[in-house]
């Protein structure tokens, strides 16, 4: 139920190595604080990327959709300078901003304090234990709120400048299933609410982005031993899992478009061709024949084609590839 998304490329990718915390910080009599005000904070890796990613042109907008691991202050502080939107699932409840009130209300209890804008319906996909379905889901959305500054080494509580972001939420009566988005653009009606939660279910693309890397090629079964061979290493593997992403992202927003747009190159898709029995005309059927290739067999029950499979097939497509390539450079045989 997402909408449609050319897939571009990949911005920005931040490889780091977790380091063990320090034994003087543990040692430290008041839990480590003095010493960790020396230390990088592992959430600085989102600014860090977002400063590599830059700012949009003055034309454009750049909407930076992210899972809850991106609740961070200073990721959305970092947003705000540099110009980008965000929608970002909030994990923390934040205190905010409101100098009439006291005790200041709370991000949460101001979220589910708003009543229902409209309905959404939303395919939600197969998870371990329960089966992929069909849901429908109510939507609210606050005015903007100022979201007061956390504590941070050397800096109490609401020391920092706010941000200011709306809310949009998202929640499934009687379910487990709650959203509650922060948002940078003001939202005042439901159409523009139903636009973010939207917005935040395209981020179901990066989680298969990363299915591709991890599960279909492998990226977590690399026996290297060092961080810069697995750095190179999963460099050039997320470059065939974006062509594998961008392939089932086509075959299932433009189905009938021609073989020619499914991104696979004149050669592989001539061999592709050459050995099925039936034609290959469209972006769908280019889809999986080079699942087949893997070993999906394409069965009435069967389901789609898996990230391990299509990796498989574009292996196999390789390697056919190749040796259509060799037997052109053979010298013919003499009698």
């Amino acid at each position: 139920m997402r909408p449609p998304l050319p897939l571009l490329g990949l911005l920005d990718q931040q490889f780091y190595v977790r380091q063990a915390r320090p034994a003087a910080e543990k040692a430290h009599p008041h839990g480590g604080s003095r010493p960790r005000q020396g230390r990088v904070r592992e959430s600085a890796l989102w600014a860090r990327s977002l400063r590599a990613v830059g700012s949009p042109p003055a034309a454009g907008r750049w909407v930076v959709v992210a899972d809850r691991g991106a609740d961070i202050y200073e990721h959305l502080r970092q947003c705000r300078q540099q110009g980008l939107g965000f929608v970002v699932r909030a994990a923390q409840d934040r205190g905010l901003v409101a100098p009439s009130e006291a005790p200041p209300p709370t991000l949460f209890a101001v979220a589910r304090a708003q009543p229902s804008a409209g309905q959404l319906e939303l395919a939600l996909r197969a998870r371990p234990g329960q089966a992929a379905r069909q849901v429908r889901l109510q939507v609210s959305y606050s005015a903007v709120l100022a979201l007061r500054a956390p504590q941070r080494p050397g800096a109490s509580t609401g020391k920092g400048e706010p941000v200011a972001a709306s809310v949009v939420r998202v929640w499934e009566p009687g379910g487990k299933l709650e959203w509650l988005l922060l948002c940078d653009d003001v939202i005042s009606s439901f159409p523009q609410a139903q636009e973010r939660a939207r917005q935040y279910a395209s981020r179901w693309l990066i989680e298969d982005f990363h299915k591709a890397l991890k599960t279909g090629l492998g990226a977590e079964r690399l026996q290297l031993h060092t961080a810069p061979r697995l750095f190179a290493a999963v460099a050039l593997l997320s470059v065939v899992a974006l062509a594998l992403v961008d392939l089932r992202e086509h075959s299932r927003q433009q189905p009938d478009a021609p073989a020619e747009s499914s991104g696979l190159s004149a050669s592989y898709l001539r061999v592709l061709r050459s050995q099925r029995t039936r034609p290959i005309r469209t972006v769908r059927e280019v889809f999986y024949a080079l699942a087949g290739l893997g070993g999906h067999l394409g069965r009435t029950g069967d389901g789609p084609p898996g990230w391990q499979t299509l990796w498989l097939g574009l292996v196999s497509l390789r390697y056919l590839a190749e040796g259509v390539r060799l037997a052109a450079l053979l010298p013919p045989e003499e009698h």
